[in-house]
């Protein structure tokens, strides 16, 4: 099965979150949200990564079954 993998620009996480794009972005800065950047300057999020920030104990709970 091929799954593609999901990617959001700040301005699609803002929209979802109804917040200002300069908010994601201050997030992604400090780290509180993740995210990478792509050709070193466009910032991009995972799916996994915005259910992380929405979901933090979840990411949490992950790791508890070691």
């Amino acid at each position: 099965m091929n799954e593609e993998k999901r990617l959001y620009k700040p301005e699609e996480v803002a929209d979802i979150l109804r917040v200002k794009s300069v908010t994601v972005h201050g997030w992604l800065r400090s780290g509180k949200l993740k995210g990478f950047k792509v050709g070193g300057k466009l910032w991009r999020i995972t799916q996994e990564q915005l259910q992380e920030f929405l979901s933090p104990d979840l990411g949490k709970q992950a790791g508890k079954g070691r």
